[in-house]
């Protein structure tokens, strides 16, 4: 696999693994026992941590694109 064939799959792998990283450590409002202002949904999270969330995802998919490229180096696994 080239560069362009790794940069594809850590795109993907990146927003694939973004959004299983999201639902953790989720508080929403209707959770908490304070009183909810006109125009909060009850449903949104009181404290998302995106900038935390986006770094963990990060270093999941490099340490996944790691494993696949020693996968495709060592031939463990025939892709073409």
């Amino acid at each position: 696999m080239n560069y362009i064939g790794y940069s594809i799959t850590f795109f993907i792998s990146w927003w694939l693994f973004l959004f299983m990283v999201l639902p953790f450590g989720v508080t929403t409002h209707s959770e908490t026992d304070e009183e909810i202002e006109d125009g909060i949904e009850v449903g949104s999270p009181v404290q998302p941590n995106i900038k935390k969330k986006m770094q963990i995802t990060t270093v999941i998919t490099v340490c996944f694109i790691i494993i696949v490229s020693i996968v495709d180096y060592l031939d463990l696994i025939s892709i073409k």
